[in-house]
């Protein structure tokens, strides 16, 4: 089964530059979105094969998630199962009967970590809820996580410590997700592997000098470890600022 997860940064301005024919040509069995954007009656494209599930912000064009998917699930839950109060669409989960599927799109702490205390309360409201559903069968977590974890994850470690998404408090949450029993899919195949990034700056150029950071994840319950078989970033496929990321797993 092939995964993919992309973070589109508004969905309908990639309808614009290229996802329709990202869909068709990867035919993932199951694609997560995240930074969606919009409501799901301002869906106009085409998706043939696949069920949508949508989880959208309160708040217009903002946030949001996603799930384009082949195989009907047992049952969606929205919020962390309505844990997330926040209203800005940033956790679905879909159930099939092998495992669960989690996508996230993780809040920025912004600018001199002004939401950081909002980040670090939904982050303990993530774990605790994925531990959760782990308790019932394993789980596949993937989304725009936010933070880039080691220095090998983004281009300059040094300069940006400190700095909204490579903060020791994002980090050290990370972390403790990876020690609640998680693996992280990319660094488990490609441990030694530097310059692999999925989000780059629109400033500077920084994509075509690849300047960036990896903050987008498929992470896996310790025990889907073994059937994993590929975990890739797609960093040839624009259409945003970030770029998709997938794996293939036997489940």
């Amino acid at each position: 089964m092939r995964l993919y997860s992309w973070n589109v940064n508004g969905l309908r301005a990639c309808m614009e530059k290229g996802f329709p024919d990202f869909l068709t040509k990867e035919a993932p069995d199951m694609l997560c979105l995240q930074e969606t954007k919009m409501m799901p009656d301002q869906w106009e494209g085409k998706a043939d094969g696949y069920e949508i599930y949508w989880n959208s912000a309160e708040k217009k064009g903002y946030a949001g998630t996603a799930v384009f998917t082949r195989h009907t699930p047992l049952q969606v839950q929205y919020d962390m199962n309505g844990q997330d109060t926040c209203r800005e669409g940033r956790c679905l989960a879909l159930e099939y009967p092998s495992f669960w599927l989690v996508t996230v799109y993780s809040p920025n702490s912004q600018s001199d970590l002004v939401r950081i205390q909002f980040r670090m309360q939904w982050e303990d409201k993530l774990r605790a809820y994925l531990m959760e559903l782990d308790k019932t069968k394993p789980v596949i977590l993937c989304g725009d996580l936010n933070v880039a974890h080691r220095p090998i994850d983004l281009k300059n470690p040094k300069t940006n410590r400190g700095n909204a998404g490579y903060s020791d408090e994002e980090r050290g949450k990370f972390s403790e997700l990876l020690y609640s029993g998680f693996v992280d899919s990319f660094r488990t195949l490609h441990p030694d592997v530097t310059d692999a990034y999925s989000w780059w700056s629109y400033r500077g150029q920084a994509r075509a000098k690849n300047v960036g950071w990896r903050i987008d994840y498929f992470l896996l319950s310790e025990r889907l470890q073994p059937n994993l078989q590929e975990s890739l970033i797609h960093a040839s496929i624009t259409g945003s600022d970030h770029c998709p990321v997938s794996i293939t797993i036997s489940v």
